[in-house]
């Protein structure tokens, strides 16, 4: 019987992120299973641990980013993931995967909208941890970097007030240290009430390891110096989840 706890990677057509992201969870200990969407059933999701919206382009984002792949979701297993959720289960969104949650309500209330530069933005960013506690987070240091890939990925709320309410109430996980894409409160992270729901813009898969990074001489910063930061991201989620098993 396997021990390792499962991942249930969504595809939906346009997505392009999942076999990287499967590579990570595995790396650090998960068995993981994509499953295209047109396979989604309520069922698929029993005795899974976590599941993940990788990034990508979902259905080429011609509506807006994540729109169509919320519908078809919900159409799928309505209340499903929710459902999941409220008894235990862990939710990842990267990228496209962190527009689609925002749309399935499964975050705080925000959009993820065209960057304030109007382009396309591919570059490495420093980001905060705002929530060592986190179960995404707990093995991260105060400061790292991951990549970007987004066009879309600049994060507003109804009232700019409300995104400083999501810093002091600690649903604002992650930040920007410098204004990437006109992010309110460089918000780059997010993670609902439980904790176990959380998005993020940057990509953790992209950066496993040392020669990932753009520097040559780069030295990690963890036990392992040959380990990216985003192989910590992955190991504090396994931790969390078998701990809590």
């Amino acid at each position: 019987m396997e021990e390792r706890p499962c991942a249930v990677l969504l595809k939906f057509p346009g997505t392009n992120c999942d076999a990287e992201t499967s590579r990570a969870l595995e790396e650090v200990g998960f068995v993981t299973e994509v499953l295209p969407v047109s396979a989604l059933k309520p069922e698929k999701l029993v005795g899974v641990s976590l599941v993940v919206l990788s990034g990508g382009f979902s259905y080429g984002d011609y509506v807006m980013s994540g729109r169509i792949a919320s519908l078809v979701t919900e159409q799928k297993i309505g209340k499903t993931l929710g459902d999941f959720r409220d008894n235990g289960g862990y939710i990842l969104g990267i990228c496209n995967g962190f527009q689609i949650l925002t749309q399935l309500d499964l975050l705080p209330s925000g959009s993820l909208v065209e960057n304030a530069s109007g382009r396309f933005q591919c570059q490495w960013v420093t980001l905060k941890n705002l929530a060592p506690k986190s179960p995404f987070l707990t093995h991260l240091p105060e400061e790292f970097e991951f990549p970007i890939a987004h066009a879309e990925g600049r994060l507003v709320t109804k009232e700019a007030a409300e995104a400083a309410g999501y810093i002091s109430g600690g649903v604002a996980a992650l930040t920007y240290r410098d204004d990437v894409n006109g992010s309110f409160e460089r918000i780059a992270g997010l993670q609902d009430e439980s904790g176990r729901v959380f998005g993020l813009m940057p990509h953790p898969e992209r950066f496993l390891h040392r020669q990932d990074h753009y520097d040559p001489d780069w030295k990690g910063t963890g036990e392992d110096e040959s380990r990216g930061s985003g192989y910590y991201f992955f190991r504090s989620l396994h931790e969390s989840i078998t701990k809590s098993n």
